[in-house]
C-alpha cells in the first residue's frame, strides 16, 4: 500500500508541475489554450509547431514548420514529396488560400495508363513511377511564408532536420508499412531506398520504441532549409531524383521540377446560418461540395431533428447524393478547365432546387446511367491535416497527402523521402466510364502540367469576420462529408470541439448508391427507420481523423479536438 501511494504521489507530482503546453487533449474533452494552438496526426510535429509560436512566430510560420516534421515524423502522409492545400484566415479579416496540389509531368498524356487490351496496364497509375506527380509541397510552403510568414525560414525547416538526423522514437503506427517495405524491397530493387531508409539495416522492421534516423531525409530537408524552394527544385535534390525516374523509368525531369510553381487563390466562399465558410477551390472538389451542401441542408431545421436521428441522417445523405453528383460532372484543374459553374453550384437558389427535389420520407435513387454525371475516381483515405492558430488570432487549416498511405512506398534514392502516387487520382481511361469506379470525362483526364482533382477540404468557419473554426480530415472521397459533419456538429448541435470531431460520421457519394455507416455509434433501430426510408447501407470501421481548433472570444480560450482516430495525434496549445 505504501509503494502505491508513493507511486500515485509521483505521478500527481509530475503532472501538476508540467507547463500547460505538454498537457494534451484526448478524447471528447477538448485542450484549452490561451495563446496558441497546434493540432496535428502526430504529437511530435505538434509540438514542433507549438514551440514556433511560443518564439514568436504566426500561424503561417507554425504550419510551415509542422509540414515538414510530418514529413519525417509521419511518412504515411507528412511529405515533402506530395502536396496539398492551404487555407487562411488573418485576424484582421484577410482570407486566402495556396494551392500546391502535384502536376502531371511535361511527358504525361491522357492514354498514358492504357494497354492494348483497352485497360489500364499493371495498376500502372497508382504502382510505379508512372504514378509519381511533380510535387507541391516545398513550393506551397514557400510561397505562404514569402506572403505571410514572419520568422526567418531556417528556423522552421531546421526542427525537423534535428528530428531526421538525431532520430525520432518508432511508433507502432509504424510497424505494418515496415514490413510492407521488407516484401517490396525482397522483390523489385525500385524499392531498395525505401527498406534502406526505414528497416535496420535495410532488412529488418524497427521495433516500436527504438530510435529511426533518416540521414538521407536530413541532408534533402537541410537544401531546403538553406535555399529554401531551389533547394527542392533545382541543384542536388532535383538532380537526384531526376537520375532516380531515368533510371527506373519515370517521367519526371529537372525541367519539370524547375517549372513547378504554387498558386495563391481566392478561397471559395459560402455560408451557413449566420456564419462565413472559407476553403478550398479547385483543383480541389471540397470547398465547392462543401458550400454546395451546407447550402441545401440548411433550409432543414437539423437541430430539431436530432443529431443523427434517421430524419438526420436522411438529409444529410440527399444533400451528399446532390452535391458527388455536381462533383464528377463538373469539377477539375480550373486551369484546364476555366468554365466550370463554381458560381451557380455554389449559389443559394440552387441549392433551394436541389432541396426541392428532396422526399423527407423516402431516399432518390443516383441515376447510374447518366454517365455524364460521372462517377467520382479512387482516392485513397491515408491523408493528413493540421490545424494552427496563433496568438494574434491568425488561423491556418493545411490538408497535404502523398495519395496512398505512403504514397507510391518509393524513396529517392540519395534524397530519402517517400514519392506520392497522385496521378491516380486522374481519369484513368479516355471516354470510359463505369458504375464500379471508372471513369473517362474531360474535367479531370490526364495532361501535361495538369494538376488532379481533389477532394482535400481545409475549411475555416468566421463569424463576424473574426475566424472561429479551423477543421480539415483525411479520408480520401470520405473528407468533404466528414468536414460538413463536424461543421453542423458545431453550429446545429452546439457540441464542442472534440465531441464534433469525435461524433460517428455516414458517408454517401452518389456513385456506388450506397451509404457507408461507422460500425460504432448508431443504434440499430435508427439504421433501420433508415433503411425503411430507402437507403442501402454497409458498416465500415473508422475513417478520417479530424483536427480542428474553436476560438471562443468570450472565453478567451482557443479549443483544440485531434480525433482519436489518429492513431498519434495530439492537439497542443501554450
Amino acid at each position: 500500500m505504501q509503494s502505491i501511494r508513493k507511486r500515485l504521489s509521483i505521478l500527481l507530482a509530475v503532472f501538476f508541475v508540467l507547463p500547460a503546453p505538454l498537457l494534451a487533449q484526448s478524447g471528447r474533452q477538448p485542450v484549452p489554450a490561451k495563446n496558441g494552438m497546434v493540432v496535428s496526426s502526430q504529437y511530435l510535429a505538434s509540438d514542433v509547431g507549438r514551440d514556433i509560436l511560443m518564439r514568436g512566430g504566426n500561424a503561417v510560420d507554425a504550419a510551415v514548420a509542422t509540414a515538414f516534421a510530418l514529413a519525417v515524423v509521419l511518412p504515411g502522409s507528412g511529405n515533402i514529396g506530395g502536396g496539398g492545400f492551404l487555407v487562411y484566415h488573418g485576424a484582421d479579416g484577410e482570407t486566402t488560400t495556396f494551392n500546391f496540389r502535384e502536376k502531371a509531368p511535361m511527358a504525361a498524356t491522357a492514354d498514358m495508363y492504357v494497354g492494348e487490351d483497352g485497360r489500364i496496364r499493371d495498376n500502372s497509375n497508382h504502382d510505379g513511377l508512372l504514378a509519381v506527380g511533380v510535387p507541391g509541397t516545398v513550393a506551397g510552403m514557400w510561397l505562404a511564408h514569402q506572403r505571410l510568414g514572419k520568422l526567418p525560414w531556417k528556423d522552421l525547416v531546421e526542427p525537423a532536420v534535428r528530428l531526421a538526423a538525431d532520430g525520432f522514437e518508432f511508433s507502432w503506427a509504424l510497424l505494418g508499412a515496415s514490413r510492407r517495405f521488407q516484401r517490396n524491397a525482397e522483390r523489385d530493387p525500385l524499392y531498395k531506398a525505401t527498406a534502406d531508409a526505414y528497416l535496420k539495416n535495410g532488412t529488418n522492421p524497427y521495433e516500436p520504441g527504438e530510435t529511426i534516423r533518416l540521414p538521407d531525409l536530413a541532408r534533402s530537408l537541410e537544401r531546403i532549409r538553406d535555399h529554401g524552394k531551389d533547394g527542392f527544385y533545382k541543384g542536388e535534390t532535383a538532380r537526384l531524383m531526376a537520375d532516380f525516374m531515368r533510371k527506373f523509368g519515370g517521367l519526371i525531369t529537372e525541367d519539370d521540377l524547375a517549372r513547378y510553381e504554387a498558386e495563391e487563390l481566392a478561397p471559395i466562399h459560402g455560408t451557413y446560418r449566420g456564419y462565413d465558410v472559407y476553403s478550398m477551390g479547385p483543383p480541389s472538389s471540397g470547398g465547392t461540395v462543401l458550400v454546395e451542401m451546407l447550402n441545401i441542408v440548411e433550409g432543414f431545421n437539423l437541430k430539431e431533428m436530432g443529431h443523427n436521428s434517421a430524419m438526420y441522417l436522411h438529409v444529410i445523405t440527399e444533400a451528399m447524393r446532390r452535391a458527388y453528383a455536381d462533383r464528377a460532372e463538373f469539377l477539375g484543374d480550373p486551369n484546364f478547365n476555366p468554365e466550370m459553374p463554381i458560381d451557380r453550384l455554389t449559389s443559394k437558389s440552387y441549392a433551394a432546387e436541389l432541396r426541392s427535389s428532396i422526399d423527407l420520407f423516402r431516399a432518390s435513387e443516383s441515376d447510374s446511367s447518366k454517365f455524364s454525371r460521372a462517377y467520382a475516381t479512387y482516392e485513397s483515405e491515408e491523408t493528413n491535416h493540421y490545424s494552427v492558430v496563433d496568438a494574434d488570432g491568425n488561423m491556418v487549416a493545411v490538408t497535404y497527402t502523398l495519395e496512398q498511405g505512403y504514397g507510391s512506398r518509393i524513396v529517392v534514392e540519395g534524397a530519402g523521402f517517400l514519392l506520392n502516387n497522385e496521378m491516380g487520382d486522374f481519369n484513368p481511361i479516355p471516354g470510359y466510364t463505369s458504375t464500379t469506379g471508372l471513369i473517362g470525362t474531360p474535367p479531370n483526364l490526364v495532361a501535361p502540367e495538369k494538376r488532379m482533382l481533389s477532394s482535400m477540404t481545409p475549411t475555416i468557419v468566421a463569424y463576424g469576420g473574426k475566424p472561429v473554426l479551423a477543421i480539415g480530415t483525411p479520408g480520401g472521397r470520405t473528407i468533404i462529408n466528414a468536414v460538413m459533419q463536424v461543421i453542423l456538429n458545431v453550429i446545429d448541435h452546439d457540441m464542442n470541439i472534440a465531441e464534433a470531431v469525435e461524433a460517428p460520421r455516414i458517408h454517401h457519394s452518389w456513385l456506388p448508391d450506397r451509404t457507408r455507416i461507422q460500425r460504432v455509434g448508431f443504434s440499430v433501430d435508427t439504421i433501420r427507420l433508415y433503411e425503411m426510408m430507402g437507403h442501402d447501407v454497409y458498416y465500415s470501421g473508422y475513417w478520417g481523423s479530424a483536427m480542428g481548433i474553436f476560438i471562443d472570444y468570450e472565453k478567451g480560450l482557443l479549443y483544440g479536438g485531434a480525433d482519436s482516430r489518429g492513431f498519434d495525434a495530439r492537439a497542443v496549445g501554450y
